[in-house]
């Protein structure tokens, strides 16, 4: 069952999150966009099989930046998965979902940093074609920095994405 998370569901989606990545940043990361102006509570969503919070994906608000103009866009940061739940479509579910609210809610794009094996398969694109660069990590290659357009997208949004203080904490 996908739904949103609740106040109770807190310490087991830190739990996922943090088994998952197999570290604390991204848990933290939660914590603090939770916390911020930028966070979307109709976006933050959980799996739940047998009672259990088994999957996670938040979408909240980043800054595009373009000549002096400022514009609000939907970030997809963090997807986790529990690591004995990993492979079986939950993930997919999730990502599915809440770009379908994102959708939903008018939000014109959904960018986001991760694998280029994984997210073209629910339509993420490389941002560069959109217009829009984002800061990645020296690890990461270009392509890890992807974009989907969304019903209310318009081409003249493009830019580049500052991340909110609440990422401040992710390395």
């Amino acid at each position: 069952m996908v739904r949103p998370e609740t106040e109770a569901d807190y310490d087991a989606i830190y739990e996922v999150v943090q088994l998952a990545f197999n570290r604390d940043v991204e848990a933290k990361l939660v914590r603090e966009i939770r916390s911020s102006r930028e966070y979307v509570p109709e976006l933050e969503l959980v799996v739940i099989s047998d009672g259990h919070v088994i999957g996670h994906v938040m979408v909240s608000h980043a800054q595009l930046h373009r000549d002096g103009a400022r514009h609000d866009v939907a970030i997809l940061a963090p997807l986790a998965v529990h690591p004995d739940r990993q492979g079986l479509g939950v993930g997919s579910r999730l990502v599915r979902e809440v770009v379908a609210r994102a959708d939903a809610l008018g939000e014109p794009l959904v960018v986001l940093e991760g694998s280029p094996q994984y997210y073209p398969r629910f339509g993420f694109r490389p941002a560069v074609e959109f217009g829009i660069t984002l800061p990645l990590p020296d690890w990461a290659p270009p392509e890890a920095a992807m974009a989907i357009p969304l019903t209310a997208y318009v081409p003249e949004l493009r830019g580049r994405v500052v991340y909110p203080k609440a990422f401040d904490s992710v390395e």
